[in-house]
């Protein structure tokens, strides 16, 4: 009697692939109500987490075809060149797609500034506070200085 190996049998997550012929592969993707899709950009030499946005379908396209990170902007409602305002681009080495199809993960290159500014306070991240858990009470606090100021960043 032989017995199945379970890290070895293939369920449908498993089997999910965006570059299956027969799928468009922006079908592929579990775009919300709205549109759209959550997408975490990732810094490809630190690993840091940069940022998260979300992208439509044109986004994603976009960021596909330029090589260069393209969001939805839900604020203004229209697309988001990332750096068209700031300069600080996002050249995209790999766009990755989670078990469920619903989250992007971007591997990018900060550029426009050494070292590479993400967030619009002019930090390297977004994800530049933290819970001070021991604390009492808790409270939230910098822990990542301003590498520019945002009023010379956005004019």
């Amino acid at each position: 009697m032989t017995t199945s190996d379970p890290t070895t049998t293939a369920t449908p997550s498993d089997t999910f692939s965006p570059r299956t012929p027969e799928t468009n592969w922006l079908d592929a993707i579990g775009w919300d109500a709205k549109g759209l899709v959550p997408v975490i950009a990732q810094e490809l030499g630190t690993g840091d987490v940069l940022m998260f946005a979300w992208m439509n379908r044109e986004a994603l396209a976009l960021t596909r075809q330029l090589g260069r990170a393209v969001y939805f902007s839900r604020s203004r409602n229209k697309l988001w060149h990332k750096g068209e305002e700031s300069g600080h681009v996002q050249t995209v080495h790999s766009i990755r797609v989670d078990c469920d199809a619903d989250v992007l993960l971007l591997t990018v290159t900060q550029l426009g500034h050494e070292p590479g500014i993400a967030c619009h306070t002019g930090r390297h991240s977004c994800f530049y506070q933290e819970l001070s858990i021991g604390a009492e009470p808790p409270h939230w606090q910098a822990i990542a200085p301003v590498l520019k100021d945002p009023t010379y960043i956005y004019k």
